[in-house]
């Protein structure tokens, strides 16, 4: 799968996960922070994307500091699934 592709399918995932209603995918950019002043997520919302990525990647988090840099915008979480990938 290239990046973007994987990109366009990370948004629709964390839509689907995080039950974001209101929100399509063209309105999260690809470099846009995901929390704080970007998409506004919170801790909770960053617990159910480790589980995403468990879940739909079979990759897992060990280091909450790692997820820091992982969950910065959909593009350093696309990076971080095509580094870690098995």
């Amino acid at each position: 799968m290239e990046k973007q592709e994987l990109i366009e399918q990370l948004k629709l995932q964390i839509i689907e996960q995080l039950n974001l209603e209101d929100i399509e995918p063209s309105d999260i950019g690809n470099d846009e922070p995901l929390f704080g002043d970007g998409l506004g997520l919170d801790s909770i919302d960053a617990l159910e994307l480790i589980v995403l990525l468990e879940k739909e990647y079979g990759i897992k988090v060990e280091d909450p500091k790692e997820g820091k840099k992982i969950f910065v915008s959909v593009t350093t979480l696309a990076d971080f699934i095509i580094a870690n990938k098995k």
